[in-house]
């Protein structure tokens, strides 16, 4: 009987495991968490992630992507470097959410203010986020990684850190953050992390030195004051670019003891020795107390000694200087007026920032060499104000050696773009995102702020080189370079502005666009773009590969004439990843020559890419286009067999045109096309080549 009794038991408790296990089993996800993927979906645009839905669904039975669930609850979404734009929305606040990683995407907005309590890592990290960091960062008392480096962000760094006693590592890098450090980053007590650099915050650091930090990177912002002596035996502590007074905290002096004659002996009271003989200045002393006395007194006498004779020796030195001051006034005045002359020109070689005048030559050689100047010594030009980023007083403005090339500053450019607004974003290039800038005299600029990634391998003085390389590039169908910024390790290029955008858009952006390219237009827009890459290769010395020719690129102004973008920019193509530079390189958007593949990238490859961008004119189809059937989403491989059966190309040509083209036009377009397009690159033409056959079909 107590056998059949425990058989039933067991039984009993197995098909309650059983449909205990079922009820999970079911995956039917969280009311509340489908409601906040839904809103999130809707705010980033509808991008295309495999799964996910504007309303309803199932997100972790249909697993959906990026997406991580314990039973019914989101606990992660994963969706770094998915190329996402729009914006966050108001509505991030899924129940049991452990991580949110929206990092390296393009994404724009502000931070929303209902963040989920349960986070432990949020990382917004490399996108557009504008605004300030919102005081709902108090809620989030079980994060430990805060990732919010490279947005837009500004204001100050809120006083929001009291309860967030478990953040570990916390990255607020590459903003436009600003005023002090609030007194709650004092309750961090187990941040080890923490970087601030390439911000505009000021104030002291005292509220970090009990901190228990094996990382803090502060550099480029404007700290002041001494740096707290606990912060110097960080391991890895870096500071430059700050105006820090240099005087370090001196420790509390010990407590002086009291003179050996006046100190009660072991064996006496106070009071004993107060009414003693032995207490007055005639009493004897001991042979103890005299010998402190005499080392003092020998200290005393030697450090008065030393003064004496410090004091000599800079009388000397005043006498002497005095007296050769008239001799060398004129020296110093040259030295005084050729500082910056002399430092940019041992920065550059063969730029265009070099002295054009004998006597400017003749003063610098006569002086010692100088080191380059930092960033905020460079040479400002008429018209831009500069705010020395330690001061808080304007340096005059001052002519430069003479060249057409500005130096911005952050804040002027700030002010252009309206604090690089969504407003004013044009988009995101393949080296970052780019912005219009609007000058106080109502001329238009076009801004590109490089990415980390695209900077990385190249240091200041790189930097500045490949701004002198870029403004020598002089081409009516190139953009020209009009100005640089270089401040607090943010690089940003300043070019003019083509009031009708790019080719791209023109051919594959909705109907809306006035821009209609005729059979003709298409022709012209072939030939300035061929004599672009014409001067890259052929008249440039060294030659320039442009290894990044598109049509997004290809822009054009109120005439419909092109201006090549990105030209001179390839060194910093080939020291980022192509994975992680935005928008990628043209390996992934259908513009790439074969060779490519193998790391290879010659001036033939252009010639390729520029065959690609004819194929989009003729056919008005993207180089890749997911959406359309498996055979026809790269449009080289569809087109390759149809190049040279008039039939099949008449059905290949844009729609838009209306037929409105001659036939013996169409088919020589096509030739030219075919040869650019050859597998292998030594049956590719030269640009000269491409231009005159261009030139025989106008």
């Amino acid at each position: 009987m107590g056998c059949a009794n425990l058989e039933l038991h067991l039984q009993i408790s197995i098909v309650s495991v059983l449909i205990f296990t079922g009820t999970f089993c079911v995956g039917d996800t969280d009311p509340l968490d489908v409601a906040a993927i839904n809103s999130l979906y809707v705010a980033l645009g509808s991008p295309s992630l495999q799964g996910w839905k504007s309303t309803g669904g199932d997100p972790c039975l249909e697993e959906w992507q990026g997406v991580s669930c314990v039973f019914s609850n989101i606990t992660a979404l994963r969706l770094g470097g998915m190329n996402l734009s729009g914006e966050l929305g108001s509505n991030l606040d899924f129940p049991s959410i452990i991580e949110l990683d929206l990092s390296d995407n393009h994404i724009g907005g502000t931070i929303p203010s209902t963040l989920s309590p349960t986070l432990r890592n949020l990382s917004l990290s490399a996108n557009q986020l504008t605004g300030s960091i919102p005081d709902a960062l108090s809620s989030l008392t079980q994060l430990s990684d805060l990732s919010l480096q490279n947005n837009l962000l500004n204001g100050q760094i809120p006083n929001a850190f009291l309860q967030l006693t478990g953040l570990m590592n916390m990255d607020l890098s590459g903003n436009n953050l600003s005023s002090q450090l609030p007194p709650s980053m004092g309750n961090l007590s187990s941040l080890t992390t923490l970087h601030l650099q390439n911000n505009h915050l000021a104030g002291t650091l005292f509220v970090l030195e009990d901190l228990p930090l094996q990382d803090l990177n502060i550099e480029n912002n404007i700290f002041s004051g001494p740096i707290p002596p606990k912060l110097l035996s960080i391991p890895n502590f870096r500071k430059d670019g700050n105006p820090f007074n240099t005087t370090i905290i001196p420790s509390p002096p010990a407590a002086s003891p009291a003179p050996a004659a006046m100190a009660p002996s072991p064996e006496e009271s106070p009071a004993k020795v107060a009414n003693s003989p032995s207490a007055t200045m005639k009493a004897p002393m001991s042979a103890i107390s005299r010998r402190p006395f005499k080392v003092k007194r020998i200290v005393w006498i030697g450090g008065a000694g030393f003064l004496i004779f410090i004091a000599l020796v800079v009388s000397l030195l005043m006498l002497w200087f005095y007296k050769i001051r008239p001799e060398n006034k004129k020296y110093k005045k040259r030295n005084m007026g050729v500082y910056t002359r002399s430092s940019h020109k041992h920065t550059f070689s063969d730029s265009p920032f070099e002295a054009t005048n004998d006597e400017e030559k003749g003063w610098s050689s006569k002086l010692p060499p100088l080191q380059p100047a930092p960033p905020h010594q460079l040479p400002i030009i008429p018209g831009e104000k500069f705010i020395h980023p330690t001061l808080s007083t304007k340096v005059t403005d001052r002519q430069f050696i003479t060249s057409s090339i500005k130096i911005y500053t952050i804040a002027s450019l700030q002010q252009y773009t309206n604090s690089f607004s969504r407003e004013n974003y044009i988009g995101e290039g393949t080296l970052g995102p780019v912005y219009t800038a609007e000058l106080p005299d109502g001329k238009l600029l076009v801004v590109r702020k490089l990415n980390a990634t695209a900077s990385m391998g190249h240091n200041h003085e790189q930097f500045l080189q490949l701004v002198s390389s870029i403004s020598k590039i002089q081409h009516a169908n190139i953009v020209k370079l009009m100005g640089y910024c270089a401040e607090y390790s943010q690089r940003l290029l300043v070019y003019e502005y083509c009031s009708n955008g790019s080719l791209h858009d023109a051919l594959h952006a909705d109907a809306k666009l006035p821009i209609k390219l005729s059979w003709n237009d298409r022709i012209r827009v072939s030939l300035d773009a061929a004599r672009s890459l014409e001067y890259l290769h052929e008249q440039c010395q060294p030659p320039i590969v442009h290894q990044n020719f598109r049509s997004a690129n290809v822009l054009l102004n109120d005439k419909l004439e092109v201006c090549v973008s990105d030209c001179g920019l390839s060194s910093l193509l080939s020291s980022g990843s192509a994975g992680q530079l935005s928008g990628g390189l043209p390996t992934a958007n259908g513009y790439s020559a074969p060779e490519f593949e193998h790391g290879s990238y010659t001036q033939q490859s252009d010639v390729f890419s520029f065959g690609v961008v004819m194929l989009e004119l003729l056919s008005g189809r993207k180089p890749y286009d997911s959406s359309r059937p498996h055979g026809e989403q790269f449009l080289v491989r569809w087109a390759v067999p149809q190049l040279h059966d008039i039939d099949a190309l008449s059905k290949m040509v844009d729609p838009s045109l209306n037929g409105a083209y001659p036939k013996k036009s169409l088919s020589r377009f096509a030739d030219i096309i075919s040869s650019c397009i050859q597998h292998e690159p030594e049956f590719r033409p030269a640009m000269s080549e491409i231009v005159q056959d261009l030139l025989r079909m106008m």
